[in-house]
């Protein structure tokens, strides 16, 4: 994409299986991420969605450089962070943050607000003496918060005030890119509303591109532009959000959108749901050709063969050999 602000080209992520206690050896490796090609507009929400164990997170960090990738490249406004050393690195992440799933586990309970939040502003040299108090003033009111519970420290506040803080952080250094991985999930319903309100109005006003990772379709498809859906690594199926979610194409999509839960009590008893047959492969050893044949209800013998790339179908892109015969 022309105006891409961060492309993911055959990005892969794996991890050693070692076994041995003095020598050791490697038996297997875990494919998290095997193959992504992916990219991110300027000013774009992408949502990032499938089941557990899926690699969603696994890619997030890799983007964040937080985990080396085993191959490809992540190249952020034409640079390859992949080449990037530490203290290339360090510059880079002024333009990329990212908010954490547990709001309590990514702040430092030893740390008041203040502190926590003036820490990248002081590191990065943006503000000093009373600037820094001002800026951390300022981040506090664009999350909803009042500056008098700037003393305060973690374990003092809910947890959607905890990650309207980690919001603020990632906030500080005025990012391009922010990546949520999962920001609601630990939240109660109601307070998951007003954060994914909060992060839409901070998109629309400071031009930032969000990468939005989540298990529950209907909040992605409520924030989203684009989804992109993943299964044991790899994307089977992207386009823009309504399309997706409300006209599948690739079978594990479909299943995914099946089990959506509906607030009318007559439409939920009526609607048919998909529940796919075992349990996901592992990782370690994934099938050949489709990964998700072994689940498929639409499987055929051509679909062990080799893994569909993905092409084009109407305004999306889908990963299934099948495609137009199902």
């Amino acid at each position: 994409m022309d105006d891409a602000i961060l492309q993911l080209n055959d990005v892969r992520t794996h991890f050693p299986i070692q076994q041995g206690f003095l020598f050791r050896r490697q038996v297997g490796t875990v494919k998290a991420v095997d193959g992504v090609n992916l990219a991110l507009k300027r000013g774009e929400v992408l949502g990032l969605v499938g089941e557990s164990g899926c690699g969603k997170s696994t890619l997030a960090r890799t983007i964040m450089q937080l985990v080396p990738t085993t191959g490809g490249t992540v190249v952020l406004e034409g640079r390859n962070l992949t080449a990037c050393s530490v203290d290339e690195m360090t510059v880079v992440r002024r333009d990329l943050q990212m908010v954490f799933q547990d709001p309590y586990a990514s702040l430092n309970p030893r740390m008041t607000v203040f502190a926590a939040l003036a820490e990248p502003l002081l590191v990065h040299g943006v503000c000093k003496g009373d600037e820094v108090v001002a800026r951390v003033t300022e981040l506090m009111k664009t999350v909803g918060l009042a500056p008098r519970f700037m003393q305060k420290y973690p374990h003092e506040f809910s947890g959607g005030q905890r990650q309207r803080i980690a919001i603020a952080r990632a906030l500080a250094l005025r990012p391009k890119i922010i990546i949520a991985d999962e920001p609601v999930s630990a939240l109660d319903v109601s307070i998951q509303a007003q954060i994914l309100n909060l992060l839409s109005q901070l998109v629309r006003k400071m031009g930032l591109s969000l990468v939005f990772i989540a298990h529950d379709l209907s909040v992605v498809r409520h924030i989203s532009d684009r989804v992109a859906v993943m299964y044991l690594g790899k994307i089977v199926e992207l386009g823009p959000a309504a399309d997706v979610i409300d006209h599948p194409q690739h079978p594990y999509t479909r299943a995914l959108v099946s089990a959506i839960p509906t607030a009318n009590p007559d439409a939920e008893r009526s609607r048919q749901r998909i529940v796919l047959a075992g349990d996901p492969p592992s990782p370690i050893n994934p099938p050949a050709g489709c990964a998700f044949h072994p689940r498929c209800p639409h499987a055929q013998e051509k679909c062990k063969v080799a893994f569909p790339p993905l092409v084009p179908s109407g305004s999306r892109e889908v990963a299934c050999i099948r495609l137009g015969e199902i």
